[in-house]
């Protein structure tokens, strides 16, 4: 042990956090946008414009025509399945008739190839979407806190896996090191230097220390497969597969086949009866018809959801199955303790079943998690920097370069990360159109930027990096509602006046990160020009005492 418990508990939580930190950063910031997918997708496609909400339609009335598409596009299906037009209070869309279909699969397999339409609900023929530019939208920024980009999906995912482990380990051991945890919660010093940083550091972590654990630890649970795949590999080692032949196993896919679905004997709108009894009116979100060979033919309904934190592997509320022939309610399967328990951490971590309030503490409990890296790399370069500047002569030229390149990776991620984000919005407004993959140029946009701040930040002096680089993030964060203003029309003047508080809120949340980004700034020039005058008036003191 280093010196005692404590102290190796001390020493582990300051390099697990350095190794991966900048990482870890990376993931913070790019899953917290996460949590506004549907939003900011719906800001990078402002050719689809929001639309009111209309009145309820009659559930067998859309039902019937649904169906009959569904006989003409797909006559020899594995499923049917029709969802009800509504409304997303969310997105701010209005969601017409859906219909979606999966062919019979090839034998000895579980999937067939999946179609979808959406249809006008008075012709009952399908309608074309409004024409958007080509976006990666929320979407890719949600995918890059789990899958990287530019490299493969299995690779990124391992070393996503590696990363959270060592950030559990991270809390953990602090929480272990960090004795007075609660007292040093309320103990904030300003202007201290390396006390000042500790001090930001523990308020942050504790602030949101729930959120930490239950995020870094559900994070894990994703693709716990992946990440230990022994067990798997050596139960099913005689498998030309093993990990699909145990996924296979989980979800009941051994040796299923199905017969092609069709309309059902039941009256239907009997079953619609039982679910407005149970669920109320208008509460039915699809209606899905399967056929497999080893149960009856079945019509499975889902519920509009209700904004809870359920299992969607064994979510029992949200649905119920009926017998096609007979009409019979037929029970479901409620799955084990364990699949449970995945169902319910993935959706305590993704925050689907979130409404605008709890998602919004999502967002700012992400906004902490980032604040707690940062503290935590910053305070590891000033109490290195203090160090060093007590030992200049004993330096070696090997110690003052690792010092300045984790410096520089602090201000390329810290300072620079969020300029590259702002980016990627902004290459959202201003390129072409019509350019060839316009989704992939986007991407590029962010991680150039974001590459150059490295370059900028190993050439720049650091206090100076520090402070442009952040001035030019504020900059680049309250330039968007402009550039959006002057390329679009669903600029502020007219999505507040119209209702449309996605986009409105978008603009306004990028002038509230605009705001701290800049008093970021500020603060620190002010705290720098403070710490030199005091510098200036104690060598003038020191050398009139010297004469």
């Amino acid at each position: 042990m280093k010196n005692g418990f404590r102290a190796s508990m001390a020493w582990l939580h300051t390099w697990t956090g350095l190794v991966v930190g900048w990482v870890l950063f990376f993931i913070f910031v790019t899953g917290t946008a996460g949590y506004f997918t549907f939003e900011i997708t719906h800001w990078m496609e402002p050719e689809r414009p929001a639309v009111q909400p209309v009145e309820a339609v009659d559930t067998q009335v859309a039902l019937a025509t649904g169906l009959q598409r569904l006989q003409q596009v797909a006559p020899e299906a594995k499923l049917w399945r029709v969802s009800m037009p509504q409304y997303n209070q969310r997105t701010r869309q209005y969601r017409e008739l859906e219909v979606n279909w999966e062919s019979l699969p090839p034998r000895g397999r579980f999937f067939g190839q999946r179609g979808s339409e959406t249809l006008d609900l008075a012709t009952g023929q399908p309608v074309q979407q409004p024409e958007a530019r080509e976006t990666g939208g929320g979407n890719l920024l949600y995918r890059m806190h789990y899958a990287f980009h530019y490299m493969p999906r299995n690779i990124a995912f391992l070393l996503v896996g590696v990363c959270t482990m060592l950030m559990l380990v991270a809390i953990v051991s602090g929480v272990i090191t960090h004795k007075k945890i609660f007292k040093d919660f309320f103990t904030f010093r300003p202007g201290k230097g390396q006390r000042s940083w500790l001090d930001a550091h523990n308020i942050i972590s504790v602030m949101a220390l729930p959120f930490f654990l239950m995020i870094t630890y559900s994070g894990l649970i994703f693709f716990t497969e992946t990440y230990m795949p022994a067990g798997i590999h050596a139960i099913y080692a005689d498998e030309v597969d093993p990990r699909r032949t145990f996924f296979d196993e989980i979800y009941d896919r051994v040796d299923k086949s199905w017969q092609p679905v069709a309309l059902p004997d039941t009256d239907v709108s009997e079953v619609i009866a039982e679910a407005e009894r149970q669920w109320g009116a208008g509460q039915i979100a699809s209606l899905t018809f399967s056929n497999p060979d080893d149960e009856p033919a079945y019509i499975e309904l889902s519920r509009l959801s209700q904004g809870k934190v359920v299992s969607r592997v064994s979510d029992t509320e949200g649905r119920l199955k009926f017998d096609a022939r007979t009409g019979e309610l037929l029970p479901l399967d409620e799955g084990d303790g364990a699949t449970y328990m995945y169902g319910l951490l993935i959706s305590l971590h993704e925050g689907h079943f979130a409404g605008p309030a709890l998602r919004w503490l999502y967002f700012a409990s992400g906004l902490l998690g980032c604040g707690m890296i940062a503290t935590g790399l910053v305070l590891w370069t000033v109490k290195r920097r203090e160090r060093h500047a007590r030992a200049k002569e004993r330096q070696s030229a090997v110690d003052r370069f690792g010092l300045r390149l984790v410096e520089a990776l602090n201000i390329a991620t810290i300072a620079g990360l969020p300029l590259a984000v702002a980016a990627y919005f902004l290459a959202n407004r201003l390129l072409p159109l019509d350019i060839a993959d316009r989704a992939d140029w986007e991407a590029h946009c962010m991680f150039f930027v974001w590459g150059w701040t490295l370059i900028y930040a190993l050439f720049r002096p650091m206090k100076q990096a520090w402070l442009e680089l952040f001035a030019l993030a504020a900059l680049a964060y309250a330039s968007i509602p402009l550039v959006n203003a002057a390329t679009t029309g669903v600029h502020l003047g007219w999505s507040i006046p119209q209702g449309d508080w996605v986009m409105a809120g978008f603009d306004l949340t990028m002038l509230l990160l605009a705001a701290m980004l800049a008093y970021t700034a500020h603060k620190l020039r002010l705290r720098w020009l403070k710490k030199e005058q005091q510098a200036m008036v104690a060598g003038a003191a020191a050398a009139g005492g010297a004469s």
